[in-house]
């Protein structure tokens, strides 16, 4: 296997970012702020020798990926793929819920209040595990499930990089926080979000993933 570098760009901000709501699979387009951060993360990054450009099949990382892809020095050779494997967390019965609201559910019963304070006290897999427990239906991803899909996503992009290349890939805030918090050692703080259109850069050698940069702004 090949050793190569992805840029992970959260998608601009959207009308559920704005309004603090939870949006996972759900979606709602980039919101005006959302597009003039996407379109300074796309001249940030114009001069990056991208090899290929990802995205997950959601439609504000769609946009992103399109404005980042038509600034790049290599925009007539990449064609943006969308990948669901690099989807958000599915948050089932929670989606589209206000966001504060929905994590005092989940959290709650298991002494924490807040997003935050579940990953201080318990850790990211089990954002996801207390979750799924707490939707009525079950339907919402757990860290099993989540992390089954997700790294389906990088065995199918060890199979497309080559050694030394540099590779877009457009997700969303919780996705990015969470393979941070399982490949950076420890050296960044995942209790804060990455904002949009922030870029956290991995590196992934031989199928081992590791962060070497977390929420970073381009403008």
């Amino acid at each position: 296997m090949a050793k190569y570098q992805i840029y992970l760009v959260r998608h601009g901000r959207t009308w559920f970012n704005r309004y603090n709501k939870m949006q996972g699979w759900s979606d709602t387009p980039l919101a005006p702020e959302g597009v003039e951060v996407a379109q300074q993360a796309a001249k940030a990054l114009k001069d990056v020798d991208f090899a290929a450009a990802f995205s997950s099949d959601a439609r504000r990382a769609i946009d992103t990926c399109k404005m980042i892809v038509d600034e790049n020095i290599n925009h007539d050779k990449l064609v943006p793929q969308k990948m669901m494997e690099f989807r958000e967390e599915f948050y089932g019965y929670y989606e589209g819920m206000n966001s504060p609201e929905a994590w005092f559910m989940v959290g709650q019963p298991h002494g924490a209040k807040t997003f935050a304070e579940i990953i201080a006290k318990h850790g990211m897999d089990a954002t996801k595990d207390f979750m799924k427990e707490a939707d009525p239906f079950h339907d919402a991803e757990n860290a099993e499930e989540y992390w089954t899909r997700v790294d389906s996503g990088f065995a199918k992009l060890d199979k497309i990089a080559k050694d030394g290349d540099k590779i877009l890939l457009v997700s969303h805030g919780t996705t990015i926080r969470s393979i941070t918090d399982r490949y950076n050692d420890g050296n960044f703080d995942v209790t804060v979000s990455p904002r949009n259109s922030s870029l956290t850069k991995m590196t992934r050698d031989n199928g081992k993933n590791t962060v070497t940069s977390y929420n970073q702004m381009l403008n």
